[in-house]
C-alpha cells in the first residue's frame, strides 16, 4: 500500500502546534522505521517554524562574514564561525579537514566600446582568468554563439575579441545554464586556438538589470591563455545590434585579476552519530565558499544554512536514525573543487559504507522534490518518502541527482541526490554582486531544511540502503 501524504498547509507557527498536537494515531504510518515519518515530519516542521534557525546562520554567514572566495579572509572567517557554530548546536566530531585551494584575486575590471561610438561596458572578469596588459586588450569584436560557430569562422577569429552571444531563458530547473555555462568554461580557449586575443561572454543570466555575471573559465594546457570577462546582457545586446546593422565594433579590455599560491584552506565536517549501524555514513552538503562581488547568499550560503540547520534540527528534537548523518561543507566548489576532490580521496576507504550523498546548491527558493542517480528501483524510493513533502510541495523526484561537490563519489558508486529548488529567479542573481540576503524568502528557506533533514533522516533510517549506482555508470560527469 503506497503512503498517504501527510497534508500540511505552512500557516506559520500556530498550524505546526497543531499538528504536533494530534494524536499519532490520525497520522499515516511508514512502512519502516522505528518513529512514524509523518510524525518525524510534524516535528521538523514544528521546530523550523519556531526558529528560523536557517534564515539566522544565513544572516550570520553573509551579512556579518560576506564573501568568500577561496583563498580570501572570508572563507577562512566562515571555516571558523561554522566549525563554532556546529559545536554549539552539540553536534559529534566537529572538525576541519585541510585541502589547498586555488587564491584567485580580482583586480581592475573595466571595457570601452571604441567604435562606432565611445561608451563604457560593465563587465566582470571571470575567475581564473590571466590579466591583460595595463594598457587593456583591443580589438574588433567577432560574434558566435557556439564553437562550431567559432570554428566556421577560421582566420576571421585571429586577433579579434570573441563574443559568445548565448541568451538565457527563465526555467524553474535552469535547464538553459547547462549549454550557455559550458560556452564559458571553454570559451577562452577554444577561441585561443583560433588565434582570438581576449574572449567576452554574454552574462549567464536571466534578469535585465545590467549586472555582470561572472563564473569560472578554465584553460587547456598547451593552448595560449587569454583574458577571459563577462558583459553585461544589455551591453551585449547592444554589440550584438550593432553587427547585426553592418557595423564594425572595436572595444578594449582592461583586466587586473592575478593567480597568487595555492592557499591552505578546509573543508568542515561534522556528525550525528547513527544509533545502530554508526559506521555506515550518509553526508549532506553545501559549499562555503561563494563568489567575491556578493555575499553568497543564494550560492550557496542558502546551501550551508539548509545543511547545518539539517543537523540542529535533528539533534535538538532527538532524530537519531540507524546510519551516521554527517554534514562536509564544502570549499573551493567555485574555481576548483579542490573541496569535493578532497573528501572523496580523504575518505576512500569508507566510500563503499556511504550509503548516498544529498547535495544542496540551487539556490533558496521553494523545494521542488529531490533528484537521484542511484541503482534500478533508487529513484522509485526516493519518490515514495517524497509523498510526505506533499505539504511543502516538494515532491516531484526526478533522474541525474548530484552536484560539483559530491559528484567525486560517483566513482565509489555511492547514491547521489539533488535537493531541488525552484530556480525560476535564481540566475537573476546567480554570481553577482547583488546575491544578497534580501533574495531570500526565510519561509522557502525553512521549508528548504525541512524537507533536506526529512529526506537525510528516512534514508539514514531506512532497513535497506540505495542501490548502489551500477559500475558502467560511475564515471564522473565533467
Amino acid at each position: 500500500m503506497p503512503h498517504r501524504p501527510l497534508r500540511l498547509a505552512w500557516g506559520g507557527i500556530s498550524a505546526a502546534l497543531v499538528l504536533l498536537a494530534l494524536p499519532s494515531a490520525a497520522l499515516p504510518a511508514p512502512k519502516r522505521g522505528s518513529e512514524p515519518l509523518a510524525e518525524v515530519l510534524a516535528r521538523l516542521i514544528g521546530e523550523e517554524a519556531v526558529s528560523q534557525g536557517a534564515y539566522k546562520k544565513l544572516a550570520h554567514l553573509t551579512d556579518r562574514i560576506g564573501p568568500r572566495l577561496s583563498g580570501s579572509p572570508g572563507a577562512e572567517a566562515a571555516v571558523a564561525w561554522s566549525a563554532e557554530e556546529l559545536r554549539n548546536d552539540g553536534l559529534a566530531r566537529v572538525r576541519t579537514e585541510r585541502v589547498m585551494v586555488p587564491h584567485w584575486v580580482r583586480g581592475e575590471e573595466t571595457a570601452v566600446l571604441l567604435s562606432p561610438s565611445l561608451r563604457p561596458l560593465l563587465v566582470t572578469a571571470l575567475g581564473m582568468s590571466i590579466p591583460t596588459p595595463a594598457e587593456g586588450v583591443t580589438g574588433e569584436i567577432v560574434e558566435v554563439g557556439s564553437f562550431e560557430e567559432l570554428q566556421s569562422r577560421g582566420d576571421a577569429v585571429r586577433g579579434k575579441i570573441v563574443l559568445y552571444y548565448k541568451p538565457m531563458e527563465r526555467h524553474p530547473d535552469g535547464e538553459s545554464y547547462g549549454s550557455a555555462a559550458t560556452l564559458r568554461y571553454r570559451g577562452a580557449a577554444e577561441a585561443a586556438k583560433q588565434g582570438a586575443v581576449a574572449m567576452l561572454i554574454r552574462s549567464l543570466g536571466t534578469l535585465s538589470a545590467r549586472l555582470p555575471h561572472t563564473g569560472v573559465q578554465g584553460y587547456q594546457e598547451g593552448v595560449e591563455k587569454i583574458p577571459a570577462a563577462a558583459v553585461a546582457a544589455e551591453d551585449a545586446d547592444l554589440i550584438h545590434r550593432l553587427l547585426e546593422s553592418g557595423e564594425h565594433v572595436r572595444v578594449r579590455l582592461t583586466l587586473g585579476c592575478r593567480l597568487l599560491p595555492d592557499a591552505e584552506s578546509a573543508n568542515v565536517v561534522a556528525e550525528l552519530r547513527g544509533s545502530s549501524r554508526p559506521e555506515e555514513v550518509l553526508v549532506i552538503g553545501g559549499h562555503l565558499d561563494s563568489w567575491d562581488l556578493g555575499t553568497g547568499a543564494i550560492d550557496d550560503g542558502a546551501g550551508v544554512a539548509i545543511t547545518m540547520e539539517t543537523m540542529r534540527l535533528l539533534k535538538k528534537l532527538g532524530l537519531r536514525p540507524r546510519r551516521t548523518i554527517r554534514a562536509v561543507l564544502f570549499m573551493n566548489e567555485e574555481n576548483g573543487n579542490r573541496g569535493g576532490k578532497g573528501y572523496a580521496d580523504a575518505h576512500q576507504e569508507e566510500l563503499e559504507r556511504h550509503v548516498a550523498a544529498i547535495e544542496s546548491d540551487s539556490g533558496a527558493g521553494k523545494p521542488l522534490g529531490f533528484s537521484v542517480t542511484a541503482g534500478a528501483g533508487g529513484l522509485e524510493r526516493v519518490a515514495d518518502l517524497s509523498r510526505f513533502l506533499e505539504s511543502l510541495s516538494a515532491t516531484r523526484v526526478l533522474p541525474d541527482g548530484g552536484g560539483v561537490d559530491i559528484g567525486p563519489m560517483r566513482r565509489a558508486g555511492v547514491p547521489l541526490l539533488s535537493l531541488r529548488q525552484d530556480m525560476t529567479h535564481y540566475f537573476d542573481w546567480h554570481h553577482t554582486a547583488a546575491d544578497t540576503l534580501d533574495k531570500v524568502d526565510p519561509r522557502e528557506l525553512a521549508d528548504n531544511a525541512v524537507a533536506m533533514a526529512f529526506m537525510a533522516y528516512a534514508l539514514a533510517e531506512e532497513e535497506s540502503p540505495l542501490p548502489r549506482i551500477p559500475e558502467d555508470q560511475r564515471q564522473e560527469k565533467e
